[in-house]
Order: structure tokens, then C-alpha cells, then sequence
């Protein structure tokens, strides 16, 4: 039996999780930020050139609780998802709306405002979901009361991206209706 690309992706990033733990440096040199000056005493970001970090934020997350509600979630969304359009459709929605969302976090953060987790990524499903859920059996109603919750979420609880989140969202409905273009 072949491995989902859902299941790859939340083992990639639950093990980039544990090395994170054994090497704690290695986060700041993950993490998501425009231009800050770090632990090292040298300015870094993607406004320096570190354009890695619009991926590895993914990789990244602000401890075990946070790690586990994306993991949870992309277990969740990801599977229908890629059940749906494919492991190769929905790897490129998901990366899509990781960039998007970090391109929202990159452009309107403040310069020195450092984001974590995969959730950006995550909101992209929660789009893709929306634009595909009639067509796999999903009650689209539910969809956008959890999308409005979660985005909601990150107004109440301090430390929450909500730009990455709505650049995500954002790009996974996007790309998921350029996917629906092609034969699903």
C-alpha cells in the first residue's frame, strides 16, 4: 500500500519537530520573519535573502499543543483532499497556500514579527475544502463556520498569524479551482 502524501507530510514535520527539540537554534534558523536581528547577533530573514524560510516555516510550530492541533487538522483535512484531487494536486495546493501565506505574513508583518506553524498551509485546505466539499460529500455549510472559528481564533488568542492564514486561504481556493479546471 503506497503512503499518502498527507501522512509523508505530517511525518516530515513531526520529525522536524523532534530535531527542533534536540537542537533548539535550529528554529530560529526555520522559522518564518521578514528581517530581525537573531540569537546569532546577525540580521536574518527573507528580506535577506533567506527565501527557504517561506517553506520551513511549515517545519516550525510554538510547542507540542500547536503541533498537534495542525497535525490533527491536516490529518483531517488532508486526507479527503487528496483523496479528491490526487497526492500530486494536493501537494501543490497545500505548497501553494503555504507560500501565499507566508508572502501575506512577508508583506503585511511587521519587518521583525516572527511566524510559526504550518497552519497558512492549513488554511489553503480548509479553502480547498470549501471549493471541492460538494463534490466529495462534505457539508460546505460546517466548512465555513470551522474556517470562520479558526480564522476568528487568531483575533482572541495573542501570537496568531491571521495574515498567513487569510494568504493561505486565500491560495488554496485559488489553486484548488485551477485544479478543478483539469479532470479531477
Amino acid at each position: 500500500m503506497k503512503r499518502s502524501a498527507t501522512t509523508a507530510l505530517i511525518t516530515l514535520i513531526c520529525g522536524a519537530y523532534l530535531i527542533q527539540q534536540l537542537d533548539p537554534s535550529l528554529q530560529d534558523r526555520l522559522l518564518f520573519i521578514n528581517s530581525a536581528l537573531m540569537a546569532d547577533g546577525q540580521v536574518h530573514g527573507v528580506a535577506n535573502g533567506e527565501w527557504y524560510r517561506i517553506f520551513t516555516v511549515a517545519l516550525t510550530h510554538g510547542g507540542l499543543m500547536h503541533l498537534g492541533f495542525n497535525m490533527y487538522g491536516l490529518l483531517v483535512l488532508g486526507t479527503p483532499i487528496e483523496a479528491a484531487f490526487g497526492r500530486y494536486k494536493f501537494l501543490a495546493i497545500f505548497f501553494i497556500s503555504l507560500v501565499t501565506g507566508s508572502l501575506a505574513s512577508f508583506f503585511l508583518n511587521p519587518v521583525n514579527q516572527p511566524s510559526v506553524g504550518a497552519s497558512g498551509a492549513l488554511f489553503g485546505l480548509f479553502g480547498a475544502m470549501a471549493v471541492v466539499g460538494k463534490r466529495i460529500g462534505a457539508d460546505v455549510k460546517s466548512i465555513v463556520v470551522i474556517i470562520g472559528i479558526n480564522f476568528a481564533m487568531a483575533f482572541v488568542l495573542p501570537g496568531i498569524d491571521w495574515h498567513a492564514h487569510l494568504g493561505g486561504l486565500v491560495g488554496g481556493v485559488i489553486a484548488s479551482t485551477i485544479v478543478l479546471r483539469k479532470k479531477v
